[in-house]
């Protein structure tokens, strides 16, 4: 049987993607936030994950507002990145795991949940900047499950529907009769918002709270609206919700090896937490 060995959170602001292309990593600037990241590798080169589940949020490249799905998952043989309009390096194709996909298709689908299937599909920066901090090379020793929440298009699918994907995501892994060592990513915040009245908004406050409550109250944030949610981490930062489902995927309690905030990257929190089942 599959087994489920960690979950990992992090940002994915477009900036970081210049910032590895310019070789910036030891830019005084740029490093508190690139040396995070060093114990996540240790763990990973330790861990020797085979597939990598990634819940994040598309801003345009696969999904447009006309066409903007709740859910989607994809299962292709291989995601590729394309030119988002950023000036981002495009970064080596991601091989994915069809027969994982389904498995976990067919069990959502059981549970009730209506998802868009993508049996092709580009991935943005909210999947390849994640991918790119946590192996540097960009050499992907993972197959990986790309699972898009909708965080762009209201309405938006509440906190409480997002964990509760994510804990059916978790029991659809545990089930899965392969053989193979399965993590969880969710890319994306914490606190910013990016046009209107409170641009450049940051609730650090907030962000450490719900950081916490991940390993101490792991459903706490999903007592909260979409709306409450909006005022209390800015218009973006509803991109927690990649950070509830990768935290509901793990199930019950967990430990926290490793965690960082740091402040700011572009006009951004930037959390990174690594989280495994107790």
């Amino acid at each position: 049987m599959a087994q489920l060995i960690g979950g990992i959170c992090t940002s994915h602001v477009p900036a970081i993607g210049r910032a590895i292309a310019k070789g910036l990593q030891q830019d005084p600037y740029w490093k508190p936030f690139f040396d995070a990241f060093a114990p996540v590798h240790r763990w990973l080169a330790e861990a020797r994950p085979d597939v990598l589940v990634v819940f994040y949020n598309d801003h345009g490249l696969n999904f447009f507002l006309d066409k903007m799905p709740t859910f989607a998952l994809g299962a292709a043989p291989q995601y590729r990145n394309a030119d988002e309009g950023w000036g981002l390096p495009t970064l080596p194709a991601f091989e994915g795991h069809p027969a994982l996909s389904w498995h976990l298709i067919e069990q959502l689908m059981a549970e009730d949940f209506d998802l868009t299937t993508c049996q092709e599909m580009v991935v943005d920066h909210a999947f390849t900047l994640p991918m790119a901090l946590l192996w540097p090379d960009q050499q992907w020793p993972v197959k990986v499950v790309p699972i898009c929440i909708n965080t762009v298009q209201f309405p938006l699918p509440s906190a409480r529907r997002c964990w509760a994907l994510g804990e059916a995501v978790g029991r659809a892994i545990a089930c899965w009769p392969g053989d193979a060592r399965v993590a969880v990513l969710g890319t994306g915040g914490l606190s910013h918002q990016l046009d209107g009245q409170r641009a450049g908004f940051i609730n650090k406050a907030f962000d450490l709270q719900f950081m916490d409550s991940l390993v101490n109250d792991p459903e706490w944030a999903t007592r909260f609206s979409i709306p409450e949610l909006v005022e209390k981490a800015g218009t973006q930062g509803v991109e927690l919700l990649m950070w509830l489902a990768t935290r509901a995927a793990l199930g019950g309690p967990v430990r926290c090896l490793h965690r960082n905030y740091h402040i700011p990257i572009s006009n951004t929190a930037s959390g990174l937490m690594l989280m495994v089942p107790a």
